[in-house]
């Protein structure tokens, strides 16, 4: 599978190949720009969505791109793939697919993992007349995490390292990961209510999701586990879903509330929020989520990568047109995608095998 050649170099020239194998396959297509700017070559910033399938179909399958910006290189170039080798053209009965390409247009396109307000946004999914408490660990490490001057790092990367000494890596992924809505400027901001990308995915959902009898949902992502392995995540806390998705994609699924993931439990995923988009609905639709995470490097690494791209938002010069600038944007985005044909292969060919369980799971 020459899947290589539908990855794409920047977020414009993605958006490009997404919009023009849509036409070619004759999917409709509809586009959502997000209102805050242009990107770096002064291209428009929009998320845009190709569906498969017939109108009145009564399942649906979702497969999402960039919900964390940078991590739409490898997205993006699954949906492509997807689309040129016409993998949507014969579907089960009664059933449509719909591409969600680069729900996070901004932090694609400026090479960010966050949106236009530093907002993570698999942590701004949540009720925020109820913010989850600041974790005292996390406001001691927050200082350190992203210090004011780059090129002091000995006192922030010994406390760090003193704190992993005492409690462990895995507790500090949890402090750090988790979401925090304290420190507007820090890793893993949850914001203050929910974005134009939040509310956009939401409009998209319900109005494509409406009357269904059931929805299954794949967000692709990068940046955890072993490098080119896929791994399943169930991100939710229900034990009848999770056992759906056990059924449908086997014994590899881990679940985040489990403690079997390569991930931790964090507040507010967007795919988790999904039921609840249908609560007022008379007759509810069956909803099965999944995150499927490609490893890329070391976390360890993916890490100080994460502090060092903030640090340059918050503290530095965003400029990409110098030498700090460039350096930190290049390690940034290969960590979280792997510029390689091996890591593309396995990337499409991972994504394919879970679309196909999918499918096979709404028709059952």
């Amino acid at each position: 599978m020459p899947a290589a050649r539908h990855f794409s170099e920047n977020y414009a020239e993605a958006r490009t190949r997404f919009t023009d194998a849509a036409a070619r396959t004759g999917a409709p297509l509809e586009t959502f720009e997000n209102p805050v700017g242009l990107g770096p070559t002064g291209e428009t910033l929009a998320t845009d969505v190709a569906l498969f399938g017939p109108a009145d179909a009564t399942k649906l399958l979702v497969l999402i791109a960039g919900t964390h910006g940078v991590e739409g290189f490898a997205g993006s170039g699954v949906q492509v793939t997807m689309m040129e080798s016409l993998r949507f053209s014969a579907l089960p009965a009664r059933t449509a697919v719909l591409l969600v390409h680069a729900i996070n247009p901004y932090g694609f396109a400026w090479l960010r993992r966050v949106n236009e307000d530093n907002v993570d946004l698999n942590r701004n999914s949540i009720d925020f007349r109820h913010l989850p408490p600041a974790s005292e660990d996390f406001v001691r490490l927050a200082p350190h995490l992203v210090p004011h001057v780059w090129a002091e790092l000995a006192p922030a990367e010994l406390a760090i390292r003193a704190f992993i000494g005492a409690h462990g890596f895995r507790r500090f992924q949890e402090v750090v990961t988790a979401g925090q809505y304290s420190h507007p400027a820090g890793l893993f901001y949850g914001g203050d209510g929910p974005t134009w990308s939040t509310r956009t995915f939401k409009d998209i959902v319900t109005r494509y999701g409406k009357g269904k009898e059931s929805i299954a949902l794949i967000d692709l992502h990068t940046g955890l586990g072993p490098s080119g392995y896929g791994e399943p995540i169930y991100t939710g806390d229900s034990d009848v879903e999770a056992a759906r998705v056990r059924e449908w994609y086997g014994p590899d699924v881990t679940a985040i509330y489990a403690g079997n993931s390569s991930s931790v439990i964090v507040n507010g995923p967007m795919i988790n929020a999904v039921a609840g988009f249908f609560e007022g609905d008379a007759k509810k639709p069956e909803i099965t989520t999944l995150g499927l995470e490609f490893g890329t490097v070391p976390e360890e690494i993916v890490l100080d990568v994460l502090r060092a791209e903030a640090w340059m938002h918050a503290h530095g010069d965003i400029n990409f047109d110098t030498p700090v600038g460039r350096a930190i944007k290049r390690r940034f985005r290969d960590a979280f995608y792997v510029d390689t044909d091996a890591w593309k292969r396995s990337v499409v060919e991972r994504s394919m095998e879970m679309t196909g369980q999918a499918l096979a799971g709404l028709a059952s």
